[in-house]
């Protein structure tokens, strides 16, 4: 076996694949920019949102500080959901998980002129929670879809482990994994901010659309791993 691959066994499931993994990714950063760009808050990374609330709490600016706790909850409140979809679903969970998803996704596009607030920050952190409770393995390596801190740590450490000396087997291609994950979430971040400023309306239609994509791919057939 090449250092290129990665000992597994040998069927690989369905939810663990590079190509979930990527697209996940790119459906996290989109989601991320979006409420950013038109609320001011995070979906994804409730450590800046709790920076903020906690920040503009000690200056005494407690409505700027209020602004940042209704994602937090939210966030809490997906990952319950996610908890409870594990326990009742199994090995369904991932497909009844990104089913869900997008029809919040769909719902907050409905209700964005509406109920602006309610669909930008509640909606999306509550999306996001629950692809960051459910997705957490590539490859049987774990990862995150919906920020980079730990994604860009293993990524640095399997070069480091490669670039040192001898390296076991698979730890290059972990390292291209992560990586990709890492480009592929800036990436979306960046179409993100585009389309919400370029085509707010529809903005939401395009990470749905990659859900779709890996609602489809949950659903295939079980994927082989072959050395």
């Amino acid at each position: 076996m090449s250092p290129l691959d990665i000992a597994a066994s040998p069927s690989l499931p369905r939810d663990e694949t590079v190509l979930v993994a990527l697209l996940l990714a790119f459906a996290g950063g989109y989601i991320d920019a979006y409420p950013w760009i038109i609320h001011g808050v995070m979906a994804n990374a409730q450590t800046a949102n709790l920076v903020f609330l906690w920040v503009y709490g000690m200056t005494g600016d407690w409505a700027r500080a209020v602004h940042f706790a209704p994602p937090i909850l939210a966030f809490a409140v997906g990952i319950v959901i996610a908890a409870w979809l594990r326990r009742a679903s199994g090995d369904r969970a991932s497909a009844i998980s990104t089913l869900i998803e997008i029809l919040l996704l769909i719902a907050i596009g409905i209700l964005h002129n509406r109920t602006p607030e309610v669909a930008g920050t509640l909606g999306i952190s509550c999306v996001a929670a629950m692809q960051a409770a459910i997705f957490t393995k590539v490859e049987g390596a774990t990862y995150s879809t919906v920020m980079i801190t730990g994604n860009m740590r293993q990524a640095i450490e399997n070069i480091f482990v490669v670039a040192s000396g001898p390296a076991p087997s698979g730890v290059l291609r972990r390292s291209g994994i992560f990586t990709a994950v890492c480009l592929t979430f800036g990436f979306g971040a960046a179409i993100g901010a585009f389309a919400t400023k370029a085509i707010p309306d529809l903005a939401l239609g395009i990470p749905v659309i990659c859900l779709l994509v890996v609602l489809l791919c949950c659903e295939a057939g079980d994927f082989e791993v072959r050395a």
